[in-house]
């Protein structure tokens, strides 16, 4: 009898391991933006990010794109402006911050994201919220002002901000700002949604590298400099969108969203195996009180779906 796996028997083709591979990549991102640091400049590492993966997501998905090009063609300036956000500005301002503070501050900051969107949903569209959230999300920003003080209150408090740190703030806002915007996503295939987000990325970013040519000259590439953009291209950028959207698709958002939460602790891991990074006793009550903050947001929420 062959007991070869097949597709649907794959390892690969169950829910949760689709789930955790996707905030694996997506926390690898953080660690491979820092190695960067040292090779590319922030512009020159989105540039080519989306330059590279745009080429790939065409090449894999040619087909499903060509069929949603009328939607992709009547909705182009929502696309353009989600992508702006999403895209650009949150990676934009993550590799600005790579290069000023520690990839584990880069990976719990990214852990507040949650809870800032469950702030401006309420701002911006009066969105219901229970006590016990507002407890998570006072939390959750406790645990990121814990990190970005790196367990110095007081000093924060008299101005000694990070600049890193500091960026992470913007990075954070962004993504949160996109998700907001995801409401209003037109009604097409993921992929070739994450296509059109990716095209205008690039066509965002083409000024901006054209100005840094013009100001710091074309970038040296070598092989560690050309196998970052290549990892950050396909993997982050792409395959972590196709578990992800995978993942999601077996059982529902609703018990596949908490994996999102996996981020920064997969980031935070990968930072000290890989960058020799310390993990400092502000990190963990930082890492600590952002989870909690959101696991409390998740179970009032889910409490409230079941009743």
């Amino acid at each position: 009898m062959n007991t070869a796996a097949t597709p649907k028997s794959s390892i690969f083709g169950h829910a949760y391991v689709l789930l955790t591979l996707a905030p694996l990549m997506w926390g690898a991102n953080a660690v491979i933006g820092k190695m960067a640091a040292s090779h590319l400049s922030s512009i020159e590492l989105t540039f080519f990010r989306w330059f590279i993966a745009v080429i790939f997501m065409f090449l894999v998905t040619k087909k499903i794109i060509i069929q949603d090009w009328p939607v992709i063609k009547k909705y182009w300036r929502r696309l353009f402006f989600m992508g702006v956000f999403g895209f650009v500005g949150f990676n934009l301002f993550l590799y600005s911050a790579l290069h000023h503070t520690t990839a584990i501050n880069v990976a719990i900051a990214q852990a507040a994201i949650p809870m800032v969107i469950i702030l401006l949903n309420r701002i911006f569209f009066a969105q219901a919220v229970f006590a016990v959230q507002i407890l998570g999300v006072t939390l959750a920003i406790l645990g990121v002002v814990v990190t970005v003080a790196r367990g110095d209150i007081q000093g924060l408090l008299a101005g000694n901000l990070n600049r890193g740190d500091a960026m992470m703030i913007g990075s954070v806002c962004c993504y949160a700002f996109y998700s907001l915007s995801l409401r209003y996503k037109p009604k097409m295939n993921d992929f070739s949604f994450v296509f059109a987000l990716a095209v205008a990325s690039l066509l965002f970013m083409l000024p901006l590298m054209g100005w840094s040519v013009i100001e710091y000259s074309l970038p040296t590439l070598n092989l560690s400099s050309i196998a970052i953009i290549i990892f950050v291209a396909i993997f982050p950028s792409f395959f972590a969108q196709l578990c992800y959207a995978k993942g999601i698709a077996k059982i529902g958002a609703n018990r596949g969203g908490v994996f999102i939460n996996l981020v920064p602790i997969f980031g935070a891991v990968l930072a000290v195996l890989v960058l020799q990074e310390k993990f400092q006793l502000y990190h963990f009550i930082g890492l600590a009180l952002v989870l909690t903050g959101i696991a409390l947001s998740e179970w009032i929420v889910r409490k409230r779906d079941k009743g």
